[in-house]
């Protein structure tokens, strides 16, 4: 799943993605929940932001991109969201 999303990134266009978050998972994972959304388990609570803080942080160190480069566009509370990820400027 992350190498797909890597593939997609290097081609240089930001790409939008759908995630089911699973808050307070005993560990941070990523897997397939159907063929338009991807379920991410992630172990810090679903309490003040620190679960989207912890999806940023997970899915920027998987993809090799600023934090900056990831937004939750749609579904701030909620289990289901849209994100935004615009892939790292290249170096000339």
């Amino acid at each position: 799943i992350i190498q797909d999303l890597k593939e997609k990134l290097n081609n240089g266009n930001a790409i939008q993605i759908k995630i089911k978050v699973i808050a307070g998972a005993k560990q941070n994972s990523v897997e397939i929940f159907d063929e338009e959304i991807i379920k991410i388990k992630i172990n810090k609570p679903a309490v003040d932001g620190k679960a989207n803080k912890a999806i940023i942080e997970y899915l920027s160190g998987f993809l090799d991109i600023p934090r900056s480069n990831i937004k939750i566009i749609h579904g701030e509370k909620s289990t289901l969201k849209d994100l935004r990820i615009i892939p790292k400027r290249r170096t000339m």
